[in-house]
């Protein structure tokens, strides 16, 4: 008989849903000392090979689990999160930790002294810590040791690559990540999960790491796209809850935008967003094509030499750091960025105000648009984090962006669906993209 291990490249597991967890760590059907001890057992399994996890507060986060199991039995819920684990990307802020932005230059940082004001609104809703998640360096191209959990070989994208295996993995049921060009939307993607990401400068961003201010965006990953929602409600301010528009049960209104600038994408991920499109007409949701109002090759120039020129002045000292500790295309930007002129920079910002007017404005009533993630499915390797200009055009446009699994591709990696909508809408947009993928999962389709 061969004993011998079976060798695998898939290490993928669902985590659970984040509203069933709660529910049952409420009701005291689940410990949350139990959960986390089963998050770090998964980790024994995956960690070898995926490489999602950067450090691991094992003890801390079951002392803080213990004391949300004790705090239940006493009738204390602290919030929604009560006891649900949490993955941190590392260049977010956690207190006693250090936040090493993947980078020789930090290897020596000294733990946070403060959490970021992200990561407290979570421990406010009762989530616990479980640790940092691997991230590109310093959230640019230069890739992180993560591999994605649907075949290794592959890359699980960019810059929030840790936090999105982490997920896919069966490691954690909730991650944070952060976008600035495609870094949240794209490793949801690559990796098969939902991920949320708010209107840009919604959310604080104190305690996390700049890159471009512009657009640096925290965000969340949940295993469907009902659980990546349920993380961003329990940490929305209370003015963008307020004042809005309560969501009708009628009929949504669904764009699929075409536009020659997606017109690379492979035949299986066009299909896939046809397929999708098909699940919400078939919920009885009014869908149609329509061609774009403007230019998103142009949002894309747009966003790369604003982002780019900040780049090159936000992070403008670690060109002095010793050769080897920063990596070359992370250096590359910045040298590039810091040779873009103020002009230039404040004409691309009027230019994308003025994109963001004309684009909104034209297409008052609808409430969501469907648009395919990436050109492709993963690539193979991790030294290429993947192709981020399907996505790029929507953070440049500033509203909320939702990745929901949309099936997978001839070589049966998965493939992601982009829900976007309107600045500012994201409360309510919330549960119109739960709407969608309510569809979609209904017929089938985003699975």
């Amino acid at each position: 008989m061969n004993d011998a291990p079976v060798q695998t490249t898939n290490y993928v597991a669902d985590p659970g849903r984040i509203a069933d967890l709660a529910r049952r760590i409420r009701e005291g059907e689940l410990s949350p000392a139990d959960l986390v001890r089963g998050c770090l057992d998964r980790m024994k399994v995956t960690e070898p090979v995926v490489e999602a996890w950067r450090e691991v507060c094992a003890d801390t986060v079951l002392a803080e689990a213990e004391q949300r199991a004790k705090e239940v039995e006493d009738g204390l819920v602290r919030g929604p999160l009560h006891g649900i684990p949490v993955g941190i990307k590392d260049i977010i802020d956690v207190a006693g930790v250090p936040t090493r932005c993947n980078s020789l230059s930090r290897a020596d940082a000294a733990p946070a002294t403060a959490d970021a004001e992200i990561v407290s609104a979570l421990r406010a809703a009762g989530a616990v810590i479980l640790g940092k998640t691997h991230t590109t360096e310093f959230a640019y191209f230069d890739p992180s040791p993560a591999r994605n959990p649907h075949d290794i070989e592959h890359t699980p994208g960019g810059s929030s690559s840790g936090s999105a295996a982490a997920v896919a993995s069966g490691t954690v049921p909730a991650a944070l990540g952060t976008q600035t060009m495609a870094s949240l939307n794209r490793p949801a993607a690559y990796c098969g999960i939902a991920a949320f990401k708010p209107s840009t400068q919604l959310l604080s961003t104190f305690g996390i790491e700049p890159l471009s201010t512009l657009y640096d965006t925290v965000g969340f990953y949940g295993w469907s796209v009902a659980d990546a929602v349920a993380i961003f409600d329990t940490v929305c301010p209370a003015h963008a809850r307020l004042g809005r528009e309560e969501l009708r049960d009628g009929p949504l209104t669904v764009v699929v935008l075409q536009d020659p600038f997606i017109d690379e994408a492979d035949e299986d991920v066009k299909q896939a967003v046809d397929r999708v499109a098909g699940c919400v007409a078939d919920a009885g949701h009014s869908v149609e094509s329509r061609d774009t109002n403007l230019s998103f090759a142009h949002l894309y120039d747009l966003q790369v030499l604003t982002m780019e020129y900040e780049i090159g002045r936000i992070q403008r000292r670690l060109l002095d750091e010793p050769e080897g500790r920063v990596g070359a295309k992370l250096s590359e930007t910045i040298r590039r960025g810091s040779k873009i002129d103020d002009a230039a920079y404040l004409d691309g910002r009027r230019a994308l105000d003025d994109a963001r007017s004309k684009f909104f404005g034209a297409l008052e009533g609808v409430d969501a648009f469907l648009w395919p993630a990436t050109p492709k499915t993963a690539p193979r390797g991790i030294a290429w984090t993947g192709e981020p200009k399907f996505i790029s055009p929507w953070t440049a446009l500033g509203g909320p962006v939702v990745t929901m699994p949309a099936g997978a591709g001839a070589d049966g990696l998965p493939i992601g669906c982009l829900v976007t909508g309107a600045p500012g809408s994201d409360f309510r947009f919330g549960r119109i993209a739960c709407r969608i993928a309510e569809a979609a999962e209904a017929h089938g389709t985003a699975s």
